[in-house]
């Protein structure tokens, strides 16, 4: 093993980039002697470490009160189910909200070896060390594929840009979508950062990067439909901006779409509310779903396609679109 994967995995609570500069520093030695950090270790060598552990530990990244399913698993790779509302890294001004990447640290601490009582202390070591190869919107759910090894994080990050891992997603729009049962078009439009909104992207045919993503339609209802999509670049937004663009934004969507909520009464032309009755919204998050990946494995190359069942609330709308708004 690297020295810099074995100390990942010794520390797991410090970052990798952090630990390279420790080695670098002459901070941490092997038998006494600097070194670098992709030093292969070998038996029975010492590992001497200097550095003041109180004062470079940072926060722990906080696990979610519900369970992260794992979809799928074997010695290298990690498929978990996100589920909504979940922030894939803490959030920069409120770290001590829960993350997937809490969530999935939590699965790896569970099956240390290391007793885990108590408070977690940075030595106590993993399994393996949990990396997060690609991310989702916080309101959005769906597989994630999580590293456990650095070769897998060496073969699959590449692959996210040379095409080589394929995402679908399910994707609840506005309108009727003009394309026949078994037809896709690619949606081929730039996109870069909203210089005027923080946070925000846009189609920028100037100065955007290429981005592309194939659509399809998986379900039809009157004034709506359930659009399959496939990213083809990894942009941020993508799909929500491609959709908007397009003239078919997310039926939820407060960033690029015109609702934060959908309630039954939207789309339901008789709805009648009990007296004194509140309606209660149906979904309150982005109508997307990362439904399925397909990826190829770190040690055969075989492709493996892992999919992510449709939570509740997107189930629920799509099930009242089809009593009453069904084509």
């Amino acid at each position: 093993m690297e020295l810099d994967e074995f100390l990942c995995l010794s520390f797991p609570l410090l970052t990798k980039g952090f630990l390279r500069r420790q080695v670098r520093d002459g901070k941490i030695l092997i038998d006494g002697q600097r070194t670098v950090p992709g030093q292969r270790l070998r038996w029975s060598q010492v590992i001497l470490i200097d550095f003041d552990e109180d004062a470079v530990t940072p926060e722990i990244p906080v696990a979610p009160e519900v369970e992260v399913p794992v979809l799928w698993e074997d010695e290298h790779v990690l498929a978990v189910d996100k589920p909504a509302d979940l922030a894939a890294e803490p959030e920069r001004w409120a770290r001590s909200n829960a993350s997937l990447s809490g969530a999935v640290l939590s699965i790896a601490l569970e099956r240390a070896d290391a007793d885990v009582e108590g408070p977690l202390m940075p030595m106590q070591g993993l399994s393996f060390r949990p990396r997060l190869l690609h991310r989702l919107d916080k309101d959005t759910t769906g597989v994630v594929l999580v590293a456990k090894t650095i070769e897998a994080e060496r073969a699959l990050r590449p692959a996210f840009e040379d095409g080589s891992i394929h995402k679908q997603y399910l994707a609840l729009v506005e309108g009727e979508y003009p394309l026949g049962e078994g037809e896709s078009e690619i949606i081929d439009l730039p996109i870069g950062p909203d210089e005027k909104k923080s946070g925000r992207m846009r189609i920028d045919r100037v100065a955007g990067k290429p981005s592309r993503t194939r659509v399809s339609v998986e379900r039809r209802f009157l004034g709506y439909t359930l659009m399959r999509c496939e990213p083809l670049t990894g942009r941020t937004h993508q799909i929500r901006v491609h959709m908007r663009e397009v003239g078919f934004p997310l039926v939820i969507d407060p960033v690029y779409g015109r609702h934060k909520s959908l309630s039954l009464s939207e789309f339901k032309t008789d709805y009648k509310k009990k007296r004194g009755a509140t309606e209660s919204p149906l979904m309150n998050r982005l109508t997307l779903h990362a439904q399925r990946i397909t990826f190829p494995s770190v040690s055969t190359k075989v492709p493996i396609t892992v999919e992510s069942p449709i939570p509740r609330d997107f189930e629920r709308v799509l099930k009242q679109m089809t009593k009453v708004r069904a084509r």
